[in-house]
């Protein structure tokens, strides 16, 4: 038993949890912004909150579970040492663990939190299920692994509070475009990840968009891409999709901070993929592929709260860097 926990944990790949834990937490964050300016009762960090937070942060691992069994095939090239691949993970035990827990979360939310977040719940089950036959049809699998990811942040919108029309609806533009910058900045990310999968899916005939570029010429292209969520958030401000009512902030010192902060780290992200797009260093830049994407999160949560953004940022690198050293094999 013990055996088994210790690699299931390990399939989890629990540094990936900062991805849906901090894109969750915009939806917990913009509801709480808007519901206390709208009706004047703040919302505090109680029961509800926590729940969401252990849903959101189990959500990637749980999920994990299910893409290291659909997406065998490429990993006995990609990721020979995996604990699916190479037997130590029994993976019949481990899918009916997965959905056990799935239930348990469900029969939770379903209990203590708003009915409407079994939706995006449910929903981003199935997604994750899609992406795997999206991935190989070029950039239909960054779309919908994107989406699959924004399904944390509706979750977290949704779970701990009533939506009510005179408080939300003049922050329709607001929302969908926050909404919008979550599925952007998934879709970029997960490109990076597709170069360290390049030899396996290309044998197997999954066709990437690194695999249909090439590795030089989709090494290049991930430089520009590093600057295209920075990019999109400024016209999104521009043309007022993002509308100063929602929020005055793009002028707080801690938002420009970490604005600042999370370009360097995707233009380094992309520097980094352009430098070493394959072997063991391609890998390793994983760390700050998931840094860069994680902050990207945590300054849309500085723009309604400049001080939870903070210490959100703080944390998340951290432990990212803490947990992926638990994960050093290139090939596991």
């Amino acid at each position: 038993m013990f055996k088994f926990l210790r690699f299931y944990i390990k399939s989890m790949r629990l540094y990936y949890s900062f991805i849906t834990g901090m894109a969750g937490w915009i939806g917990v964050s913009y509801y709480q912004h808007i519901y206390f300016k709208g009706s004047g009762v703040a919302l505090t960090i109680g029961c509800k909150e926590a729940l969401v937070l252990f849903a959101l942060f189990m959500s990637w691992g749980l999920n994990q579970i299910i893409n290291d069994y659909l997406g065998l095939p490429e990993d006995r090239i990609n990721a020979p040492h995996r604990p699916m691949v190479t037997g130590d993970l029994n993976s019949k035990w481990a899918l009916i663990l997965s959905f056990a827990i799935m239930i348990f979360i469900s029969i939770l939310c379903f209990m203590y939190l708003e009915k409407l977040s079994l939706i995006p719940l449910v929903a981003g089950v199935f997604l994750n299920v899609l992406y795997e036959k999206a991935k190989a049809h070029g950039i239909w699998g960054n779309i919908v692994f994107g989406i699959t990811i924004s399904m944390t942040s509706v979750f977290g919108f949704l779970a701990i509070g009533p939506l009510t029309s005179e408080i939300f609806s003049p922050y329709l533009s607001s929302i969908l475009s926050i909404w919008f910058m979550v599925i952007l900045i998934n879709a970029v990310m997960t490109y990076y990840t597709y170069f360290k999968d390049y030899d396996g899916d290309k044998d197997s005939g999954v066709k990437t968009l690194v695999v249909l570029w090439g590795i030089e010429r989709a090494s290049f292209i991930g430089i520009f891409l590093s600057f295209l969520p920075a990019l999109a958030f400024f016209l999104l401000l521009y043309f007022k999709l993002i509308d100063s009512s929602i929020s005055s902030t793009t002028t707080d010192p801690r938002f420009i901070f970490l604005a600042l902060l999370t370009l360097f780290l995707q233009v380094w992200n992309g520097f980094l993929y352009y430098h070493n797009p394959v072997g063991p260093k391609a890998y390793h830049s994983l760390e700050i592929n998931f840094k860069s994407c994680s902050a990207a999160f945590v300054t849309l949560i500085a723009f309604v709260d400049p001080m939870l953004a903070m210490y959100l940022y703080i944390s998340a690198y951290v432990f990212i860097e803490f947990l992926f050293k638990f994960h050093s094999d290139h090939k596991g």
